[in-house]
């Protein structure tokens, strides 16, 4: 490589390269002419993972000589490669890139980054499977994960933390059943309700709009919309606005249309989130960008629809680069679910990016009932 910059013309330069590799390697040119040393049979992820490990954790896609290839296309030697990565942390490496490619590199940062990922999924499912039981028993379940009596079990089961005893049960070393018949019979035996933390349930609350998941102090019986124009889900901040005959309309704070509102301050109210259980229907709105091919948008919609999510709203768009840009509003009734319905999605062929979107609202007087959401009253 020392007489890269010895000759002048390029293509000079490159067939005196491919006439003077050696057998077991690639060179491999960066959009800016560095060269990168590979195994022979090297994809564009190992391409990605020798010039920086986060290149190779968002790589969604690849340029070779100016021509867009499949993640597993092999390189030649001589050849310019240009990563294509996301604009945000949405990518993810997928268990199936270990079926192509070499580098030693690549394949550990991979596995690496799988371990974590499955070590995040075990924890979310393992604490999501113990607050069904815990529901289905008729326990209080966000009092019980933030109490002493969580703590005693993860202590009894020689635990080192909470989420170490969460990623148990998701992997079914941990028996989410009889955890929860301990716990009551615990709280049976001398631990009352009383002494529950209720830092989970935003301290002293004395009234709580049980159907809506939304606690107003001192109004217990109002009735309660979410606004359609933010789409407010918990943990968003939220505030309130009282409608004469339409009960009250909770906002993200930080919408346009609340602004607007909160200039007549009588109208105000504080409002917020209860961690008791609710039958509030949330909707959330989901920006989903991906490598256009055949039958994606079915992909996506199924994915959705496993989640248990109900989709209300749907466009799609594609533009001359070949990029799908699709829009889904769904309906669900867990807000920690929104997470890992991203994350399932994240994981679909040719998906790069998938994040909730927030709409742009012009800050004009609209009344609350026009911007709310009708399936928060139902």
């Amino acid at each position: 490589i020392d007489w890269q910059g010895e000759v002048s013309d390029p293509s000079q330069f490159l067939e005196i390269l491919k006439t003077d590799l050696e057998q077991d390697e690639l060179f491999v040119f960066t959009p800016k002419g560095r060269v990168i040393t590979l195994p022979v049979l090297s994809t564009p992820v190992d391409f990605a993972y020798a010039v920086h490990t986060e290149v190779g954790h968002s790589c969604m896609g690849a340029r070779v000589n100016g021509r867009l290839v499949p993640l597993d296309y092999k390189l030649a030697s001589g050849d310019t490669c240009e990563i294509l990565v996301s604009q945000g942390e949405t990518s993810e490496p997928t268990e199936d890139w270990l079926e192509f490619v070499v580098s030693p590199k690549a394949r550990s940062k991979i596995k690496q980054w799988l371990t974590r990922e499955r070590l995040e999924d075990l924890v979310e499912n393992g604490r999501d499977e113990l607050v069904e039981r815990l529901r289905q028993a008729g326990l209080p379940a966000q009092k019980i994960l933030s109490s002493q009596v969580l703590q005693d079990e993860v202590a009894l089961l020689s635990f080192e933390s909470v989420n170490e005893f969460f990623a148990a049960i998701g992997d079914q070393r941990v028996d989410a059943v009889a955890t929860v018949e301990r716990m009551s019979k615990r709280m049976r035996d001398g631990l009352q309700p009383d002494q529950l933390s209720m830092s989970s349930v935003g301290g002293n609350v004395s009234s709580v709009n049980q159907k809506n998941g939304v606690h107003i102090e001192g109004m217990p019986d109002v009735l309660v919309r979410l606004s359609r124009c933010c789409t407010p889900v918990p943990p968003d901040e939220v505030t309130g606005f009282v409608t004469k005959g339409r009960g009250v309309t909770v906002h993200r704070a930080d919408c346009a249309n609340a602004t607007a509102l909160a200039e007549d301050s009588a109208r105000v109210v504080d409002v917020e989130w209860s961690s008791d259980g609710s039958s509030t229907m949330f909707i959330a709105a989901v920006e989903v960008k991906a490598l256009d091919r055949s039958r994606l948008l079915r992909d996506v919609a199924n994915a959705l629809s496993d989640e248990h999510v109900n989709i209300v709203a749907c466009t799609t768009h594609t533009g001359s680069d070949r990029v799908a840009r699709m829009r889904f509003e769904f309906e669900f009734a867990d807000p920690s679910h929104l997470q890992s319905v991203l994350r399932v999605i994240k994981r679909i062929d040719g998906v790069y990016d998938a994040n909730r979107v927030l709409p742009v609202v012009a800050s004009v007087s609209l009344d609350a009932e026009d911007i709310a959401h009708p399936s928060a009253s139902r």
